[in-house]
């Protein structure tokens, strides 16, 4: 049998350089550069949503979208913080104050006017376009966030997960405040956190499956 020394010695000879990850801020810049290209490619397609004025005079529409973008950037940096095993836990709560404020001023709009039925027939109306362009924010986000953050996030995904949607969550909802009429932080909340818990609930099913095979395979040995 093998012993400790020995196992040590062989692992350290067959093993191979690990490319070092760049730090976290640096990592979280680099995402948060993807959300404002995508940002600009939508101000170039789309433009502002048409009342923009008068809905930036308003104060809860202010201070929402400061909140919704204060939250995407603090929970981004949060993710990737609390992804590596020497960063404190306490690094999750980060974004809590700006999500409270931002959750302060949700509304529902998006949540009806789905499609409207005119003389021309049935066709599909703002919450339609406004639903394309969330899932045209919130893909590239998530999709690069996972690549980003899939091997370093091993230790807490469930943690790194939910507050990794809380970002693609609240950038969405500032797209969507500043280029669609409708307020839409309700279908995007619901959404990515639907998509928080389907991963999570999978990561735990793997996790589990993973951990009964290599308890199995210890015991044949």
């Amino acid at each position: 049998m093998i012993t400790t020394p020995e196992l040590i010695d062989l692992l350290a000879q067959n093993a191979t350089p690990v490319r070092r990850l760049r730090p976290p801020l640096a990592r979280a810049a680099l995402w948060l550069l993807l959300a404002g290209f995508l940002f600009a490619l939508l101000a170039i397609a789309h433009g502002l949503r048409a009342d923009w004025q008068q809905q930036a005079a308003r104060s809860t529409f202010a201070i929402g979208i400061v909140a919704s973008l204060a939250t995407g950037v603090l929970a981004a940096v949060s993710a990737f913080l609390i992804s590596l095993p020497d960063r404190s836990r306490r690094w999750a709560l980060l974004p809590v104050p700006a999500l409270l404020v931002w959750l302060s001023t949700v509304g529902y709009g998006c949540l009806t006017n789905w499609v409207s039925i005119g003389p021309d027939g049935v066709h599909l109306d703002e919450t339609a376009r406004c639903f394309a362009t969330m899932m045209l924010v919130s893909l590239p986000l998530s999709l690069t966030m996972y690549v980003m953050l899939r091997h370093a996030a091993r230790l807490r995904p469930t943690a790194v997960t939910l507050i990794g949607c809380v970002a693609v969550a609240a950038l969405t909802a500032t797209a969507l405040s500043l280029f669609h009429p409708l307020d839409a932080t309700v279908l995007v909340l619901a959404s990515n956190f639907g998509v928080a818990v389907l991963i999570v609930s999978i990561g735990g099913m793997l996790a589990r499956r993973f951990d009964s095979r290599r308890m199995s395979a210890a015991r044949g040995s």
